[in-house]
């Protein structure tokens, strides 16, 4: 069976609507460069439970999404935030805390910001009052990638493109993370695990430049950790058996 990798999705609970009382929507793209990579995407809803979120995935995908709420990381939003539904974060929140520390985690945009403020950092929450504005627009920049790291031995290169859609970024690094890209104006564009296997967080949307032979080699090497992570546990579960 192919490695199943839970995606955490966008949510909008509406009560007051007696049709559908809220929708859940996740962007094609992610799904389909899950399915490209060898993997088999599922959509985990805030009303999941984490522990049989965890029983299923073999790797975790956080993609985008509005804004965390900066008081989980002790300050008073900005004017300009766009809230995240906190349900969808506390699920992850969730799912963080409970989670094997080997299993395979990619975190895009704001999932990279989550990783950050789950580990204990902090976020820029209006990238524009620092100059920053050029971010939102989409525009494919260049990327650095620390030499030394986990990404740039994946894309086999210090330096990717990706399109960038966010307008906020990582402050304080969380603990147990370090800073593997740079976007020329030094705002930090990814980060990954010291202490983890297989835990990466790219501030660009990779899934935006599906034909792009880096994004290509990120999603194949996040799948094919998840595999390793299924094969693991499946020997482990023989093993208890025998």
């Amino acid at each position: 069976m192919k490695p199943v990798i839970a995606i955490t999705a966008e949510c909008k609970p509406d009560p007051g609507d007696a049709r559908t009382r809220g929708t859940i929507t996740l962007n094609w793209n992610y799904a389909e460069m899950i399915a490209r990579a060898g993997g088999l995407p599922i959509v985990i809803p805030p009303t999941a439970d984490p522990e049989g979120a965890l029983a299923l995935a073999d790797g975790w995908l956080i993609p985008g999404g509005r804004d965390i709420d900066a008081s989980e990381w002790g300050e008073e939003n900005h004017p300009k935030v766009e809230l995240q539904d906190p349900s969808r974060f506390a699920i992850e929140k969730e799912i963080f805390r409970r989670a094997d520390p080997d299993l395979p985690v990619l975190g895009i945009c704001y999932g990279c910001q989550a990783l950050n403020v789950l580990h204990g950092g902090s976020l820029h929450q209006y990238l524009p009052d620092m100059g920053g504005g050029h971010h939102e627009g989409g525009v494919l920049d260049p990327m650095q990638v620390e030499p030394d790291s986990k990404l740039a031995r994946i894309v086999e290169s210090e330096r990717v493109e990706g399109k960038s859609y966010h307008h906020q970024g990582i402050a304080r690094l969380g603990s147990a993370l370090r800073t593997c890209a740079r976007h020329g104006d030094g705002t930090i564009e990814a980060i990954e695990s010291t202490d983890r296997p297989w835990l990466i967080g790219v501030q660009w949307h990779p899934e935006r430049t599906p034909e792009d032979e880096a994004t290509r080699r990120l999603f194949r090497a996040f799948v094919d950790a998840a595999a390793a992570y299924r094969a693991k546990r499946s020997a482990q579960v023989a093993g208890s058996k025998a």
